[in-house]
């Protein structure tokens, strides 16, 4: 007999500017808008390309959890059991939102409320400026006086002009650096010393992947905090992390796959006494205000991605002139439709029955 009816569209996200990481440059990223049957419960897949992923692997995932038998999660404590440990982590992700919607919506209690968490407490989110000249990047930083957190790229040919560049249009601001994986070892070593007298925040990700004991001895030369991103993705990873002595994780769901992974790697390491991040890839609202729920967790907040999305279609997330952030208190993850000229795709709608 089967239970789980949904359907699934690809969207388009257009970019305010073009993003330029380490990685690569992109103008434009996909994403899947997930609904279960009659709007129960909505949510969000995507990834960026440096994770060479499959998008067709998400919709065989779907395709596969529409034929199961079991009855839909009543509880969130069903909700892990239901999902299995199979499939594509973002893919488990937009089948694990839309299933906390859908119980949060039954119990017409807000996400936060029906897990039980502190009010998200209102911290300002940091504002990110891609790589690009360092003319460019001090400009988008002097642009925005208002913004007290910026968030810069780096991982390029000369990041220590493009940082001093910024940080002179913004004497004032909280920065925060992003290297995505970019740097060697010598250089992130040259680069994070000569970045000592630049009153950092954080470093994210300044070494690569799997080089965990090595961004563990840069921490130890340097007061900065070092923030894992890329290397987070599993619970395991965050007992490596904190054996090695890094300050402190970027958690994202669509890494760790869905809200249930990410609150038990949460919950651990702050238990090992890391400090967190709660962060997203370039998701719409429906993501974003999903993680935004959990605010009340965590020491830093990386919630900017709809304000970088010109063709955002939904309404969630809220933010002030100073980037704090709210979360609507309707039940559910409290996402609704903004438009729906928004989300027309000509590959059209997928369902399953």
């Amino acid at each position: 007999m089967v239970i789980c009816r949904m359907q699934w569209q690809k969207l388009t996200l257009i970019l305010r500017n073009p993003f330029r990481l380490s990685y690569g440059v992109s103008e434009t990223r996909e994403t899947y808008w997930l609904r279960l049957d009659k709007d129960a419960g909505w949510g969000e897949a995507t990834l960026p390309p440096y994770y060479g992923v499959d998008f067709a692997s998400f919709e065989e995932y779907w395709k596969k959890m529409s034929q199961t038998g079991h009855r839909l999660p009543e509880t969130p404590a069903e909700i892990e059991e239901w999902l299995g440990e199979e499939g594509p982590p973002a893919a488990r992700a937009a089948l694990d939102l839309a299933l906390y919607d859908s119980i949060g919506l039954t119990h017409n209690l807000p996400l936060y409320k029906l897990l039980g968490l502190p009010y998200p407490s209102g911290l300002p989110t940091s504002f990110t400026i891609a790589i690009d000249t360092p003319d460019a990047m001090a400009q988008q930083a002097a642009e925005h006086p208002e913004f007290p957190i910026i968030k810069v790229k780096l991982g390029s040919d000369d990041d220590l002009t493009r940082l001093r560049a910024v940080r002179s249009a913004r004497p004032d601001a909280r920065l925060r650096v992003d290297a995505n994986a970019g740097w060697s070892f010598d250089d992130a070593l040259y680069n994070i010393r000569a970045m000592e007298n630049l009153d950092l925040e954080m470093i994210e990700q300044p070494l690569g992947i799997h080089e965990i004991e090595a961004m563990g001895e840069l921490q130890k030369v340097t007061s900065i905090p070092l923030v894992a991103d890329e290397s987070v993705r599993t619970l395991a990873d965050i007992e490596k992390l904190a054996q090695a002595g890094i300050a402190g994780v970027n958690l994202k769901l669509m890494k760790a796959g869905g809200l249930t992974p990410t609150l038990r790697m949460l919950n651990r390491a702050r238990e090992l006494g890391l400090k967190v991040m709660l962060g997203c890839m370039v998701e719409t609202s429906l993501g974003t205000t999903a993680m935004a729920h959990l605010c009340g967790l965590a020491e830093w907040i990386d919630l900017d991605a709809p304000l970088l999305i010109a063709n955002d279609p939904f309404d969630g997330i809220t933010y002030d002139k100073n980037l704090r952030i709210r979360v609507p208190e309707r039940p559910g993850l409290g996402v609704i439709l903004k438009t729906v000229e928004a989300v027309e795709e000509k590959n059209g709608d997928h369902e399953q029955h």
